[in-house]
């Protein structure tokens, strides 16, 4: 009970710190690929201080309760998550945030505001399948849905669970907002004028999704360590590897490839569900 409470309050005071530092080196490596030398590994804090400075100014004051909300139910969700309860209702709450989000971008009436909620949504439609199937995925292979219970198996899942493995880091692409498939919004520097989802957004509520943004970040890495965790104390070591492996992937991903058009997104995104998170679901039904 101690450790929980103890990873759940080191995932409150440093998931944003370790999500603003991968950011930081996201920046860093992307423009050393792009032939740049890039802003300090410490930038992402700096922009976010300087949101906080700006004046505070709203098209619809609603937007700043929605933001919290989105904020709070991430929070949340990353709390549950590593203090041990269901997976799935983990992912249950993810989605609710997802939502939320949703909300203060369209309650704003920008025309460019709207589109990018719309995106939101599709890129949900898109994502969410593969999400619940590596739920279910690790039940078939732990009979369990708690995270808790799911570290202490006697080897790593990755193992069972390499198709759903794939489809998770797939979608993750859509969840970091990287290209090609950040059809929402973008944290390309040429992209900053109109940026979709976040268009409105200015000064404290920018910096709030940018927090919350590092928060999600760090669930999700945490969701992909759970596929390498069991009871070896050396596969902490790997989980951090394959972790640092998979963003930098991801980076890359980001730099080598042009935004797609969200009717290919979705056709993409559920063809490598099906066909990864799909073959492997069977595969464990069948020898359980």
């Amino acid at each position: 009970m101690v450790t929980r409470i103890i990873l759940i309050l080191c995932y409150i005071l440093l998931a944003p710190c370790l999500g603003g530092i991968l950011e930081g080196f996201d920046r860093k490596i992307s423009a050393r690929m792009q032939g740049r030398i890039g802003p300090p590994i410490r930038q992402p804090f700096f922009d976010v201080i300087k949101l906080y400075k700006k004046q505070y100014i709203v098209v619809n004051h609603s937007v700043h309760f929605l933001l919290l909300s989105y904020a709070a139910l991430m929070i949340l969700t990353g709390c549950m998550f590593y203090g041990g309860t269901d997976l799935l209702l983990c992912f249950f709450v993810l989605s609710t945030a997802a939502t939320f989000l949703y909300f203060a971008a369209v309650i704003t009436n920008s025309p460019y505001s709207t589109i990018g909620a719309q995106r939101e949504l599709v890129q949900m439609m898109a994502y969410e399948p593969a999400v619940l199937l590596t739920a279910v995925g690790f039940y078939l292979a732990t009979g369990s849905f708690n995270v808790s219970n799911i570290i202490h198996s006697d080897y790593s899942l990755i193992v069972k669970m390499p198709g759903f493995f794939a489809a998770f880091v797939f979608i993750m692409t859509i969840k970091m907002r990287k290209s090609p498939f950040d059809t929402s919004a973008s944290h390309h520097p040429h992209q900053e004028l109109v940026k979709g989802i976040t268009t409105e957004m200015g000064g404290k509520n920018l910096g709030v999704f940018n927090i919350t943004e590092w928060y999600e970040n760090i669930f999700l890495l945490g969701v992909v360590a759970l596929f390498i965790i069991n009871k070896n104390p050396w596969s902490y070591l790997a989980a951090v590897l394959v972790i640092l492996a998979v963003y930098f992937l991801e980076i890359l991903i980001d730099n080598t490839c042009a935004r797609v058009k969200w009717e290919l997104m979705l056709k993409m995104t559920w063809f490598v569900t099906l066909l990864c998170s799909g073959l492997n679901l069977l595969i464990l039904m069948l020898v359980r």
